[in-house]
């Protein structure tokens, strides 16, 4: 009797063990499933309906200001309908409902309206298509422009007077040109500095670095540091050798407080990043099998002072990525393709307020502006989160 119950005692044991190491090895994969990152939740009701029937075209910038004011830039007449969705454009009007906003708008911390402007104005050429915006130190926004002619940039001051235009209008791609650009897709700025940087872009295959004030071109540099080259490029092949020049467009060039540049070279799905004086120093793929418009579509960093995370866009796979900006690793992402809060069609320009909220816009059909709030430092799933509703909590 004395053996039976030793032998269930130690077999019991053995169960007992045998069920806290299944434990511990599902709790360890758990672990791996999970990450610490920044959490986010969008904010479905941010920004608040606009006034006089206006609605946006294809929202290809954004920028913030020194009160965390949002500005957007957008493209209404050019993509809107007016047979199905601007009747208040048409001439004459087709109906009381709708009529393209003004290109820059700017909303307040709650989502409030609180100016629209831009378009064409004495002493200056408007671009023919507006693509990015930009606001500087001294809340100055800047603009370019990727239509076939767009060769300048625009600044202005923050209630919309006209300030500068850089580089000569009306001319073509040239990207080892000093007098004008390339069909700018963004600016951004280094105000220490005092200088500017020019994803030259569209048309032109390079980084572009100018004094803020002049204007004057101070370098300029293409893929791995390279001599920019326009030579037409093989269709991009995810299995090919990695080209040594950038693929139109160069969507971004953003500079950070430890003296690196993070360039999003778009259509060949890669950040490569440089110091400032355009030496190169590493790259990552991102989605590399990913064709057409590409996956790398505009960055922006996280607030604290070492700028340690990096959000990045992906337009084509409708995700923001949350990566770690040091090491280039992806910890996870949010978003999925749809027309719902927290859901995007062609996610474009990506920027982050004071707070740490990130904001984005959306191009082609999506003609969106949202806002998703900075939840802190949290365990969040590796991989894809989908859409980040809100919790309550």
């Amino acid at each position: 009797m004395t053996r039976t119950r030793n032998t269930l005692r130690w077999t019991a044991l053995a169960l007992t063990i045998g069920a806290l190491a299944v434990a511990q090895a599902s709790l360890r994969a758990t672990d791996r499933q999970m990450v610490q990152a920044p959490r986010f939740e969008v904010d479905p009701v941010w920004p608040k309906p606009m006034p006089n029937h206006w609605i946006l075209g294809s929202v290809i910038g954004v920028g913030i200001d020194s009160r965390d004011h949002v500005f957007i830039i957008h493209r209404g007449d050019s993509t809107l309908n007016q047979r199905t969705e601007a009747g208040l454009n048409a001439k004459p009007p087709i109906g009381e409902c709708c009529a393209s906003a003004p290109p820059i708008l700017e909303f307040d911390p709650d989502g409030n309206l609180v100016k629209g402007w831009g378009g064409p104005g004495d002493g200056y050429i408007w671009p023919g298509s507006n693509h990015g915006v930009a606001v500087d130190d001294k809340d100055n926004v800047w603009i370019g422009g990727n239509g076939p002619t767009d060769s300048h940039i625009l600044k202005f001051s923050h209630e919309g007077k006209f300030l500068q235009q850089i580089g000569t209008p009306g001319q073509g791609s040239a990207s080892n040109d000093s007098t004008h650009f390339g069909r700018v897709a963004k600016i951004t700025f280094d105000p220490k500095a005092g200088e500017a940087y020019v994803a030259d872009g569209y048309g032109n295959k390079r980084v572009a670095v100018l004094d803020m004030n002049s204007g004057k071109l101070k370098r300029f540099w293409g893929a791995y540091g390279n001599k920019p080259d326009d030579a037409r490029l093989p269709p991009y092949d995810p299995s090919a050798p990695l080209v040594q020049q950038f693929r139109n467009p160069v969507h971004c060039a953003e500079p950070t407080s430890d003296g690196l540049v993070y360039v999003c070279d778009r259509p060949n799905d890669r950040i490569q990043v440089f110091q400032k004086d355009g030496k190169f120093v590493k790259e990552v793929r991102i989605a590399p099998a990913t064709r057409g418009d590409g996956s790398v579509w505009d960055i922006a960093f996280s607030k604290d002072a070492a700028q340690k995370y990096l959000y990045l866009a992906d337009g084509k796979n409708e995700r923001v990525y949350v990566m770690d900006r040091q090491s280039l690793e992806i910890l996870t992402s949010f978003g999925d393709g749809g027309r719902q809060p927290g859901q995007f069609f062609a996610v474009h320009s990506i920027a982050t307020d004071s707070k740490g909220n990130i904001y984005t816009t959306e191009t082609y059909e999506g003609k969106r502006l949202q806002k998703f709030r900075y939840k802190g430092i949290g365990q969040v799933k590796r991989g894809n989160q989908g859409v980040v509703w809100p919790t309550g909590k």
